[in-house]
């Protein structure tokens, strides 16, 4: 396929060949409302100093209270939370309702179950095509060693899933 011709729906196939985890980022608005999005674009950028990266769509709900977000919290979903992940993926519901979040730096929101929980400042903001990338620097972090939500090729993996021989 010639390098100008990229059939979209194709593309976004093949990148779903990388199974990723799934999180849910949270933070709090101006007016100190919490908000928070499921995403699956995250990533570590750098150890010293520890700098983690995650991308938003510039047509997201909340890509305005985002971007002007200086804290955030990356919380890594575990296996079992595959209903949390659709809550935050909707639009239009209050997605912290009956939840019983602690307040992490800067009073971001952090929910209650995670894998792994990342608080951050924002350090960058990048442009990248319909994406904003945001770069957070880790302020405090926490791994409960529980095993990640994955997702790949459009659905959820456990273990026992699809392979043989039970691995993720």
């Amino acid at each position: 396929m010639p390098v100008n011709e990229i059939d979209l729906n194709e593309y976004r196939r093949a990148l779903s060949c990388f199974a990723t985890g799934v999180a849910v980022v949270t933070a709090l608005d101006a007016d100190g409302q919490k908000f928070g999005m499921t995403i699956s674009s995250f990533n570590s950028v750098s150890l010293d100093p520890p700098l983690v990266l995650w991308s938003i769509a510039e047509d997201a709900n909340s890509y305005d209270r985002f971007i002007a977000a200086e804290h955030f919290a990356v919380n890594v979903l575990a296996m079992h939370q595959k209903d949390l992940s659709s809550r935050f993926a909707q639009k239009g519901t209050d997605k912290f309702e009956g939840l019983e979040c602690r307040d992490g730096i800067e009073g971001v929101p952090i929910l209650p179950e995670y894998a792994a929980c990342f608080e951050c400042s924002t350090e960058h903001r990048y442009d990248g095509g319909d994406h904003k990338i945001i770069v957070g620097r880790v302020q405090r972090f926490e791994d409960r060693e529980n095993d990640p939500l994955i997702f790949y090729r459009g659905r959820f993996l456990r273990k026992g899933g699809p392979y043989p021989d039970g691995s993720i």
